[in-house]
Order: structure tokens, then sequence, then C-alpha cells
């Protein structure tokens, strides 16, 4: 399968842990491009996390493209007033990220760097190459895709598919009550994606990502097994769990990237029309069961969380393969 791998680059329990599966299988999966975009981190710190990973697992070569560095309507600004008006939001991302770049774990930056040209032409560029047979793989929000479709709408019909790790149908938010991250921070690129023709759309959101906490107890297993992985495995998410041993991690885009190894690692999906509220108000950025106004998408629900967890413990764990 060859795909662009879009992301906002959480670094180890998420973004950065489900490039490293899928960089451990490249038997299986041929990463084209990684694009980078604003969620989790800023673009300049996040492509500095996902830099550090590609030189990490001698994966160089592999190109990363500089993408959309704020959402198409979403700001700091509004969230601000979303929380005066409405109550709390859990985590805000780079909105909340005004220190200067930081280099990874380590303390150096990687020698690696960002190539030309930006992402959302990087984007359009690798699917027109080969139309039909890029899969479009994003595990953060999706305004580059929105971006790229905006110019050249088109597009969606030379897109193989979307798999994408956000929003929820039946299950609360993360961020409010209503609200999925991922979404919530560019409700608009999410509508305008969705609503495209692309041929076959895949959602991992909450309904199925909570099915699968990484607990203290298998962490442990995890790290006691010194690889360059599993150190920064350990450096990233071990002070959660030395404050408090009864905490957990959710691990939102390392299913999706385990669905691309093993689909039959998923249980229970339903065809569903989801809607993104782009309205203003309580519940902007949540997602629902729309109607048949909105495409239905195949939407994942459950897993089996052994087998997942099975895959998940001997990539983040076996050696780093040697380019060759």
């Amino acid at each position: 399968m060859r795909i662009v791998f879009d992301t906002d680059s959480a670094i180890f329990n998420d973004d950065a842990a489900a490039l490293a599966m899928l960089l451990q299988r490249r038997d299986l999966i041929d990463i084209a491009a990684i694009t980078v975009v604003a969620g989790n981190h800023t673009v300049p710190q996040g492509s500095e996390h996902m830099l550090h990973l590609l030189e990490l697992c001698g994966a160089g070569e592999i190109p990363l493209h500089l993408g959309a560095e704020t959402p198409l309507v979403n700001s700091p600004e509004r969230a601000a007033e979303q929380e005066r008006r409405w109550g709390p939001i859990s985590f805000k991302g780079a909105f909340d990220e005004t220190s200067p770049v930081r280099p990874p774990h380590g303390g150096t930056f990687a020698s690696v760097r960002p190539k030309p040209p930006d992402a959302v032409t990087a984007l359009t560029e690798t699917i027109n190459d080969r139309p039909g047979e890029v899969t479009v793989v994003a595990v953060g929000p999706l305004t580059n895709l929105a971006l790229a479709l905006r110019r050249d709408p088109s597009l969606a019909g030379r897109i193989a598919g979307l798999v994408f790790m956000g929003g929820n149908a039946r299950v609360p938010g993360n961020v409010t009550p209503a609200a999925e991250f991922n979404i919530w921070f560019d409700p608009e690129a999410a509508h305008e994606v969705l609503a495209a023709p692309i041929p076959r759309v895949v959602m991992f959101g909450l309904d199925i990502t909570n099915h699968a906490p990484l607990h203290r107890t298998r962490f442990d297993r995890i790290v006691s097994i010194d690889t360059p992985l599993t150190r920064l495995m350990r450096h990233n998410m071990g002070p959660r769990y030395a404050r408090d041993t009864a905490s957990s991690y959710y691990v939102w885009d390392c299913i999706t990237a385990a669905w691309l190894l093993d689909p039959d690692m998923v249980t229970a999906s339903e065809q569903l029309p989801i809607a993104v509220d782009t309205t203003f108000g309580p519940t902007y950025g949540g997602t629902k069961i729309g109607t048949a106004e909105e495409r239905p998408l195949e939407v994942m629900l459950d897993l089996d969380v052994e087998r997942f967890f099975t895959m998940y413990e001997d990539l983040l764990t076996r050696p780093i393969p040697v380019p060759g």
C-alpha cells in the first residue's frame, strides 16, 4: 500500500509511534511522503519530532513536507472565546504552544531536514503521480487535505482512499463534551474533506480508540526491552506513569496504523453518515451521526484489543531494520 502520512506530530503515545509501526513494516507500507500540519504541535515543532524519528529509524530518505500552520477558521482567540462562553477545552495543542522550537529527545536536531515543496503541493503531486494508488493516512487535523481539495477539487477522485483518526459517532468528545481534538482543531477542514467524493473514507474515532488504553503494566513490559524506539517511548511517556501508576495513555493513531497492517484486527464497523458541527457554539467541532445529506463513512467501532497490543509490542520492540 502506498500512502501519504499526514500528521500533527504528537510524540510517542500517538503520531510518532504510529509512524514507527509503519516504518517497521516497509515491506507492506510504502510511505511516499510525510506531511506535517498544525494540531498537537505547531508545524515547526512537530516537524522536528518527525524528522528525529525518521533519522532514528534509518528512514531519512522519506521526504517530509511542511504544511498548514493554522486551521481554516479556528484560532487561539476563537478557542478562548469558546471557553469563556461555553466551558473548558481540555487540550488546545498548538494554540497553547508559544515557546521556541525545542530539539527532540537527545537534545539535538536531526540532520535530515524538511524537503520542498510545501505539504499541500506535495500531497497533490504525489496523488497525481500515481492516480488511484495513494491512500492518505491522516492522523491530525484535515487542513492540508482540505487545502489541496480547494486547489483542485478533482483530486478527490484520484485518491485511493482516506483513512483518518478523528471524530466521535456514539461516544462523547475528549476536548469538549461534543468534540474530539483532531476535528475540533479544524472543523471546517473536516467538513469539506468528508463532503468530497473520495472513493473510500475510513474513520477511526473515539468509538474504537477508547477501547485500547495503554496501562502501566504493558508499558513497563515494552520499555524493559532496550531499543532506540523504547528509549524514546520511556523518555516521553514514563514521567506520567511515574507520577501516577494507575494512569494510562490512549494510543489513538497507533490503532489506525495497525489496521493498515492487519485489517482483521477490527471486529465491528458500520457505514454511517457523519456530520461535523461548524456552527460556533458549545458543540463546535463535534461530530455526530448525521442524515442522508451526509455521505456515509466506514466508521470503525471495536477491535480485538489483545491482537492489537500484540502487534504494537512486537513492532515497537523489534530491532530497527537496516535499509537495504
